[in-house]
């Protein structure tokens, strides 16, 4: 959110020192709190010039300087930010990030979407997993699989085109550092259907949407 912020602010300067050109007047503030008072000429030349410069700008032209780069950590995720942002695209990794919040999640809301990529992320920071998303999202294999629809015999082609792109754009902002606020470092979750065994082995953390979170557990040293 900062970079977001130095970048509105060197935008509004770059108008503010066009519309100026190569005159530097001093403006005197006035002491009066009148608003009927003509503005002082030189600020109004200022205002005016801005104005003029950013007008030289298409709508789309702002937007691009206003959205952060690919690679920028990305602020608490909301649906009006993400609409914003361009279509997202990766690698393999981020793939396979976007792949399993389609499959586990696409139904859900933002939060829902966002909770389980934490998910995954965790697990990749957590020694106790596979170092890669892919690696995470793929354990086990055919046979003991993390993810169910991994194993369930069942296409996972994508079916729904808008969906994937939504998720996705998801999967790429929380790839790219936007802030894990919703699981509590969560590395598992079910459905309030179910009741896995290992559940009661695990903290249980947070409950977002069709979902139930937990952690492990954290161990203190013994006297």
């Amino acid at each position: 959110m900062t970079k977001l912020v130095g970048k509105i602010v060197a935008i509004f300067a770059l108008t503010l020192c066009a519309g100026l050109g190569s005159a530097q007047a001093e403006v005197t503030v006035s002491g009066s709190n009148d608003p009927t008072i003509d503005i002082d000429a030189p600020l109004a030349s200022m205002l005016s010039g801005e104005r003029d410069t950013l007008g030289r700008f298409s709508a789309s032209q702002i937007s691009k300087m206003l959205t952060p780069p690919e690679g920028a950590t990305p602020p608490e995720l909301t649906a009006a930010w993400l609409a914003a942002q361009p279509v997202a695209k990766g690698g393999d990794q981020f793939d396979c990030l976007a792949q399993v919040i389609y499959h586990e999640a696409r139904g859900e809301s933002l939060a829902g979407q966002q909770a389980v990529a934490e998910v995954v992320l965790n697990r990749v920071d957590d020694p106790a997993f596979p170092n890669t998303v892919c690696g995470v999202v793929h354990q086990g294999g055919k046979r003991s699989c993390q993810f169910s629809w991994t194993c369930d015999g069942k296409t996972d082609a994508i079916a729904n085109r808008a969906s994937y792109a939504r998720v996705a754009k998801v999967a790429r902002a929380m790839m790219d550092g936007a802030p894990r606020s919703l699981t509590q470092g969560a590395t598992y979750f079910h459905t309030p259907a179910v009741r896995p065994s290992w559940s009661k082995r695990f903290v249980k953390t947070t409950r977002v949407g069709a979902h139930i979170f937990y952690r492990k557990p954290v161990r203190t040293a013994s006297n």
